[in-house]
């Protein structure tokens, strides 16, 4: 497929002043340790509004340039079928964004490249990042960048955010970018019979003015390809150009259905890729012989995904981090209990009794240190569950749990916020309802979060743990699990009920990337493990 797209690989004029620059790119891509590299803990997590997705600010400073990174949720594309998509998508059209740095799997080119290139369809100017290029250095990888770039159109860098190599020239590129405020519109072939309803389209939506915030072709090819949210905005602007659009729109579809039996979607992908498949063949990407960066992570999942020893490794995983989270965070959580406890006791000797006094020491002291006393447990926790995120068995424990959680009417993603909420050792209810947020389907996330509280939390456990010895003595230990299993049935049993009666609904396909094994950087599992626990201190202290 042939396109037009130019770029001039010069050293053009830095841009100075405030800029808003977006990192986007692939879940597994690397982008928050990119993120992490550029803005330290000057980084604000938040929520955009209305929805449940983080968004995620940080401030640095290039030359004179006083920067916002934004870091988008990571998305396979923008095609708008999940909140993280239509968060991203709303974000890069706004209009506030100068300039994008798009960062990519070195050794997975070809599929982080559609992102890319639907990013250079809407006249977005990007820096293509090609991270971890040690690790497809040592699959054998080679990329020529200088000539992607010249291909593309945009610039290429190679880096290796662990190590920071090649991240300050991706933010150069992307500020000098920003100061030349160039959107240049990839427009692919798509060939005879679509360019020309395309060019239709554009002829209409031009006429009327639509969505001047976007380029005309961009808006002509996601009505093309039936985008559910574009045709509600043109709708919004002009039912009459809604209309004739639509017409061009049904009548080059039932030609591409008729003549190629495929959906106008999937034709589009497939000349997306198509022309992908194009920039990267000819040398641009060499693979040497014998090497393949899956190799060792398709011999551990042989294992640690088997149908037989999986879940049983699983199930020792999550036991010692709960083990570990309790035993270790004993130590420290009692710290807490005897420091909030002597902070009492001295406001109690100096604050005369009284209401003030049982304000001050049972109410400010008392309430804070009980939520503070958890806050060791969770650091804790939460810093195991970012190394397991980040070394890619995370996305194993999904994998192995969604067939079992599909047929009660859950998704895959719901078992971390129930393991979190109940466990096998007890966890916490609010850190479980606050993972809930990775879950797309917001039916799927309201049926997990109505059944969490059948999970045996930490702060069950201790009254049943006093009735079970209170009335079966020796038996208490049988008893204790027998509750703890019994709140897992009847969390999923609930949610079938739920999920079959009020809160009806079509599962979300259970697609997703099973991440390579690596080791994960201490200072990506040090902000992760900070930003939950200020985000548990704060939710659960106010």
């Amino acid at each position: 497929m042939s396109a037009e797209a130019r770029f001039d690989g010069g050293q053009g004029k830095m841009a100075t002043g405030a800029l808003r620059i977006a990192l986007a790119g692939n879940p597994n891509c690397g982008k928050t340790t990119v993120f992490n590299a550029y803005t330290g803990a000057r980084q604000h997590v938040g929520n955009y509004p209305g929805v449940t997705v983080d968004r995620k600010e940080g401030h640095v400073r290039h030359g004179n340039a006083d920067i916002t990174l934004v870091d988008l949720p990571g998305t396979y594309s923008l095609t708008a079928y999940s909140m993280e998509e239509l968060v991203a998508r709303a974000e890069l059209g706004s209009g506030d964004v100068q300039a994008v740095i798009n960062v990519v799997d070195a050794s997975a080119l070809e599929r982080n490249l559609l992102l890319t290139v639907q990013m250079m369809e809407m006249g977005l100017p990007v820096v293509l990042v090609c991270n971890m290029m040690d690790e497809a250095r040592k699959a054998g990888v080679h990329i020529d960048m200088e000539r992607l770039s010249a291909m593309m159109g945009i610039p290429v860098v190679s880096a290796v955010a662990r190590t920071g190599e090649g991240l300050q020239q991706a933010l150069g590129e992307a500020v000098r970018l920003a100061g030349e405020g160039r959107h240049q519109v990839l427009e692919l072939n798509y060939g005879a019979d679509i360019d020309e309803g395309l060019r239709a389209m554009c002829a209409i939506i031009n006429r009327e003015g639509l969505l001047k915030k976007y380029a005309p072709h961009w808006i002509a090819v996601k009505l093309m390809e039936g985008d559910a949210e574009i045709r509600k905005e043109v709708h919004q602007a002009s039912s009459e150009a809604a209309a004739e659009l639509d017409a061009v729109r049904r009548k080059v579809a039932e030609h591409i259905r008729t003549g190629h039996n495929i959906s106008m979607e999937a034709y589009i992908t497939d000349a997306r890729y198509g022309y992908i498949r194009g920039l990267l063949r000819d040398g641009v990407v060499r693979q040497d012989a014998g090497k393949d960066r899956l190799a060792l992570s398709d011999k551990l999942d042989k294992v640690l995904t088997n149908a037989f020893f999986g879940p049983l490794i699983m199930l020792a995983v999550l036991y010692a981090l709960f083990y570990v989270t309790i035993e270790v965070g004993a130590y420290p959580q009692g710290w807490v209990e005897d420091g909030c406890a002597a902070l009492g006791e001295f406001f109690a000797g100096i604050i005369p009794e009284g209401e003030l006094q049982s304000l001050v020491v049972d109410g400010i002291i008392g309430g804070v240190g009980g939520v503070l006393s958890f806050a060791p447990l969770i650091v804790i926790m939460f810093a195991l569950i970012a190394f397991l995120e980040d070394s890619g068995y995370m996305a194993r424990i999904a994998y192995m749990m969604d067939r079992i959680f599909r047929a009660f009417g859950l998704h895959g993603a719901s078992v971390m916020p129930y393991i979190i909420a109940g466990g096998i050792a007890g966890g916490c209810a609010i850190p479980g309802a606050m993972a809930t947020r990775t879950l797309r389907s917001p039916k799927e996330k309201l049926a997990t979060l109505l059944t969490l509280p059948y999970m045996s939390c930490g702060a069950k456990l201790p009254v049943f743990l006093l009735l079970a010895a209170a009335f079966f003595g020796d038996q208490a230990p049988t008893v204790m699990m027998l509750v703890m299993l019994s709140g897992w049935v009847f969390a999923l049993l609930v949610a079938r009920l739920l999920r079959s009666t009020i809160i009806k609904g079509e599962a979300t396909p259970f697609v997703m990337e099973l991440p390579p094994y690596r080791l994960p950087t201490l200072f990506s599992v040090l902000m992760h493990c900070w930003e939950r626990t200020w985000m548990y201190v704060k939710k659960a202290g106010t």
